[in-house]
Formats: C-alpha cells, structure tokens, sequence
C-alpha cells in the first residue's frame, strides 16, 4: 500500500490540484467518491441508530459539495435524510445539489423547523478553512451543536483549523472523515475530531517528502524478525546508561523496556543503588557499578564496547560531572544510541555514530535552543526537521502527536496513545524500546517510530483493561505483548477505508 500523508491544508490543496491537472481527474469524480465514502462510513459507524434518519449541514464550497452527495447515497439507499444549506457557490456543489433535489432528497428552509433525526453530518467547512466560522454557516455550526446528535464531520468539524489544530469551535464530532490522509490539526486537536476514518477518493500517490503516518500496517512490516536457529547474541545487546543514586526507576523502566522489545541481552551501567535494585528485582539484566563520574570505569567501559545499541540518559542526573561523562560515552565505538533524559542537556550534536534524540518539549528546548523550541509549539514538524539538521541526527520529538525527523528521509508521525503515557516512566520504556530495535540494525528514525507506535498501541490496550487514568509503565509493558501479537497478522479495514484512528482513551 501506498503511504498515508500527514497534510498541512496547503498539501491537501497541492494534492487535489495534482490529481485534477496531472492526472485528469474531474473535481466531479472526486466529489462523487468522497461523498459516497463518507455516506458509507456514516452507515457503519452509526448502524445501529441511521435507519433513524440523517440530518446534514451543507456549506457553500466543496465540502458542502460533499454533503449533498452524501444526501444521494444515503437517499438511495432508503436512509430518510434532510439537508439544511447555504446556498452552494463552486460549480461541481451547485450540480450535486440540483442532482439531489431531482432525486427527491429533503431540503429544508432556514427557518423551517428540524426533524428528530439520529445523526447529524457537518459539511459546511472543508480543509482550507481558517479562523472562526461565521455569518450563516456560524449560525448553521451553533444549531447543529444545539441539535445534540451524534455529529460525524466531513474533512474536520466546523471551526477546527486542519493546519494548526487551533480550535475555534462550535462543532465537536464522534467521527471525522478525511481524505487521503489525516490532516495536522486532526492529530493535534484530537478531542474536537473524535474517531478519525481516514479514506481513499482516488488520489494519485502521495508527495515522496510528506510526513507519514505511522500505522500498524507500516510497522508490522518493519518489526525485526526472529528465527528458530537465534541465539541471544543474535537478538542485539543494549547497554543502558544511568540510574544515579535517587534515580533507580527510569533506569530499570528502560531496561525491562529493552527485554520486552526482544533484545538478547540487556546490560545496566548505573549507581550502586540502581545495581542493588536491579539484581533484587530484575535478575535478566546484566549489570555494572559505576561512579557516572568524569572518568569511565574500566567496567563501563567494557560493557560499553560490547553493546550492539546504547541508552543513555534515564535517571542520569545532571551533577557537574555528568557532562564530561556523556561525552565519554559518546567517545567510544560508535554503535547506534539513544540519547533521553537528563543526557539530552549534555549533548552537543556533530557525533561519530547513528544519534536518536527523545525530548517533550522542555528538553527540546535545551537540545535545540529557544528558537526552535518557540517554533515547535506552533509547528512540531518543521521545527524537529530544524533540529534533526542542526544536531546532525534523528529527533522524536514527543507530543500529540509524535514527530521523528532526521536528514534522510520523510518525517515519521505517530499518533497511537493516550494520556495514560502522561506519567513518569514512559519515556524510559519508549528509549529501551528504540534501542532495542537499533540494536537489530533498524535505521535510526524507523526504530524512533516503531518504539514511539508500540509504546501508544500498548498504552491503548493497557487503558482498556485498567483505564487510562490508572495506567502505569507496568502496565504498558504488561500490555506489550498484545501489541506484537496483533502486528503478527494485521488485516485491512477495507476500501474504501485507509485506516482508522480511535479517539483517545481519556477515562
């Protein structure tokens, strides 16, 4: 399958335009396949209430383009619906309403009173829409919210900016439908979207350097494999770097993280305390004492050279020595690392080996400077793509959503997760997850993106056995395992679906 873009409005524009001009596309077909799309979505995601009826608010462009078509479909069908609309003002939405009218759809006056039907469709604004709805349609947007039905939106809910995610409103949807792919004020408002079905119209393949969505299609087809004849040599070895006295928890989180990522072999450098922890607790971690001072201990040092990935960072600390001890690590063989936590204040970017960097946004600040960090509150994709080229390595930058930029290829966004992850401990489980697929030879970013969508697929199954409210990183870890055995066999949801992103658990 082709992959699924992450689109600012000004792509989706560049798109359809591609597909009408390149590829001799009519708008009319576009319009047709995506208002039946989204009609026959309305009838899965509401099967139980749409023989009910449908009551769909069209706009004046081709969103509400869309609506009417929708109206067709549904008309046809024997699904009772009604419309209520401003006057259409794109060619191909004036000729669906007139279609729809000579098929015998309902359209009602904008005074004229509205039926009790079950479900209600927002059509009035589409993706290019920007700042505060208003006039008729903003009238339209308050009465559907009034209304109270469950809402499904076509291309985002009225008032919602598909570029930045700020969120105007009045429209909250339980369902939102897009086209091609989700686009960035989707993944960044995702309470005012709802469930967001992403689906095909047509279009031709996606621009090489768009961002893409990371789905469990994507990374069950990058999962490092096992073999029957494996050895735990063969399955990677991980040094795990921190854990200062006081600190224990991260350390161990990124070690039992690591393990359950399917590495051979896990090695602790750490405090004497986070040691003592780890060989009460955790008797499959192999273990080193060390100072975490400026000099590297022989030990460390050796544990160091044998590891095939390292994560360096959870529970370090940030003593005056730590600095002169993280260029010490970065000094030796250049295997592919993990830089999280306290080590992100320490690095300098410009290393000899594979880099992945792993900051919320306050370490991102200290990484890559004030600058980029003002730009990422606006803009997380742009100002990552920024750092990844100033610091010379891959940058997962964490959020809603979670963007992984490095120089090589398109930008990796992860959207799976909940605020169950809002805890202390996940980051560590999400650094033992990368650098357990590094140490398997995964490239950089792609590791970043596996270990970031297997941490929120877990976070999602964990929610719904203890809510995401309770969820801790035990029980993202407990969860891990159901995670690998859905990417075993992962099924299509069918055309014209994509795929599908439930909205996030938040009970």
């Amino acid at each position: 399958m082709n992959p699924i873009p992450v689109l600012s409005a000004s792509e989706a524009a560049a798109w359809d335009s591609q597909a009408r001009t390149q590829y001799r596309i009519p708008s009319r077909v576009l319009m047709e396949t995506a208002g039946r799309a989204v009609a026959q979505v309305t009838v899965s995601e509401f099967r139980n209430v749409v023989s009910g009826g449908v009551l769909i608010a069209a706009g004046a462009g081709n969103n509400g383009g869309d609506g009417w078509v929708v109206a067709r479909a549904l008309h046809a069908a024997g699904i009772p619906v009604w419309v209520v609309a401003v006057d259409p003002k794109t060619d191909d939405a004036i000729d669906n309403r007139a279609l729809a009218r000579l098929d015998g759809v309902r359209e009602l006056g904008r005074e004229e009173a509205w039926p009790q039907a079950t479900v209600a469709v927002d059509s009035l604004l589409g993706t290019g829409a920007v700042g505060p709805a208003k006039g008729d349609v903003l009238a339209l947007a308050q009465r559907l919210v009034e209304y109270g039905a469950p809402t499904l939106a076509v291309d985002g809910p009225t008032g919602l900016d598909l570029t930045s995610g700020e969120a105007h409103g009045p429209v909250r949807a339980q369902i939102t439908v897009t086209f091609g792919g989700p686009r960035r004020g989707h993944l960044l408002a995702r309470e005012w979207c709802g469930k967001v079905v992403v689906v095909d119209i047509g279009f031709p393949p996606p621009e090489a350097a768009w961002p893409v969505l990371v789905t469990d299609a994507w990374a069950a087809d990058r999962l490092p494999r096992l073999a029957p004849q494996m050895h735990k040599g063969d399955r990677g070895r991980v040094c795990v770097v921190g854990g200062a006295d006081g600190m224990s928890g991260a350390a161990l989180h990124a070690a039992r993280a690591a393990l359950a990522a399917g590495a051979g072999l896990v090695k602790l450098i750490a405090a004497r305390e986070t040691i003592a922890a780890a060989q009460a607790s955790l008797p499959d971690v192999l273990t080193v004492e060390s100072t975490l001072g400026e000099d590297l201990d022989p030990a460390a040092t050796e544990a160091l050279e044998w590891a095939d990935a390292v994560v360096l960072g959870p529970g370090l600390g940030r003593q005056t020595a730590r600095e002169p001890f993280v260029a010490q690590v970065l000094s030796r063989r250049a295997v592919p690392t993990v830089i999280d936590a306290d080590a992100l204040h320490y690095f300098k970017g410009q290393t000899n080996r594979p880099v992945v960097c792993t900051p919320h946004l306050g370490e991102f600040r200290a990484l890559a400077g004030d600058a980029l960090a003002d730009e990422a509150a606006n803009d997380r994709w742009s100002a990552a793509a920024r750092a990844a080229a100033k610091l010379r390595c891959t940058v997962l930058l964490k959020g809603v959503p979670t963007v992984i930029a490095d120089l090589r290829g398109p930008e990796y966004v992860v959207a799976s997760g909940n605020p169950g992850l809002a805890t202390g401990g996940s980051g560590d489980l999400l650094a033992g997850f990368i650098g357990a697929f590094l140490a398997r030879g995964t490239a950089p970013a792609e590791a970043a993106a596996l270990g970031a969508h297997a941490l929120g697929r877990a976070a999602e199954s964990g929610a719904r056995q203890w809510t995401a409210r309770s969820l801790r990183p035990a029980d993202v870890l407990a969860a891990l395992p159901d995670v690998w055995r859905a990417w075993k066999e992962v099924r299509p949801v069918g055309p014209p679906v994509l795929v599908e992103l439930e909205a996030p658990d938040v009970a």
